[in-house]
């Protein structure tokens, strides 16, 4: 294991097992690079790595403190690196999202409050006739967004909304080049809201299933081409 990687597990271990919790500081570098038997720059470059993806806050002056440790703020960096990814790999974070929403959507037929449900089905309202691109993909991240939050689990809600903006060009792409795009996310997107509505779990999630796949397969043919 190269150093580094076994100073990010040292100072890992230390939050997993309580020793120190959301927004505590840590001790001072000197301190603690003896206690866990490192070497201050590998301390140093544990730190930064830590502090990339959100897990710890370097406040210069102050110290170094462990962030409210919060799934969104932790899973915010993901967006950051998938934006790099070819379009081949983006079919990785559909394939992902195709296993998440589908749970997220039953999830919402059960937990959504009725109230909740009633502006899912407003989102779908505000799509005017002829949508632009721009305007329909707005929408279909809307509707999505709604859905993941009414899924009631935060963990869940924030994969989902990682997951979206890395595909945000894939389905762009698919709105100017696809026949027939605006109609069939409309009709899924209205099948989708009617499930949740009627508190059918099961048929809320093939629908949400088929959505996605439909988007994924897309992509799929259009790399091939």
């Amino acid at each position: 294991m190269a150093v580094t990687d076994e100073a990010i597990d040292k100072i890992k271990d230390m939050i997993v097992s309580g020793e120190l919790s959301p927004g505590d500081r840590l001790p001072k570098e000197a301190d603690l690079a003896d206690r866990l038997g490192l070497s201050r720059n590998s301390l140093r470059e544990a730190v930064k790595a830590l502090s990339l993806i959100h897990v710890l806050d370097v406040r210069q002056g102050d110290g170094t403190y462990v962030t409210s440790l919060e799934p969104r703020l932790l899973l915010d960096a993901m967006t950051f690196v998938v934006d790099f990814h070819r379009d081949d790999t983006v079919l990785e974070f559909l394939e992902v999202r195709r296993i998440l929403e589908p749970a997220a959507t039953a999830m919402a037929a059960l937990a959504m409050a009725d109230a909740d449900v009633e502006q899912l089905r407003a989102v779908l309202d505000e799509l005017p006739a002829a949508p632009s691109v721009e305007a329909l993909v707005a929408n279909d991240l809307e509707f999505h967004r709604r859905i993941a939050l009414g899924s009631g689990n935060t963990v869940l809600c924030s994969l989902i909304e990682s997951l979206s903006g890395p595909t945000t060009r894939a389905r762009i792409w698919r709105g100017l080049t696809q026949e027939g795009a605006v109609e069939r996310t409309r009709e899924q997107h209205s099948a989708i809201c009617d499930a949740i509505a009627a508190r059918q779990p099961e048929l809320a999630r093939s629908w949400a299933t088929v959505h996605v796949a439909g988007v994924e397969e897309w992509l799929r043919r259009a790399l091939q081409d």
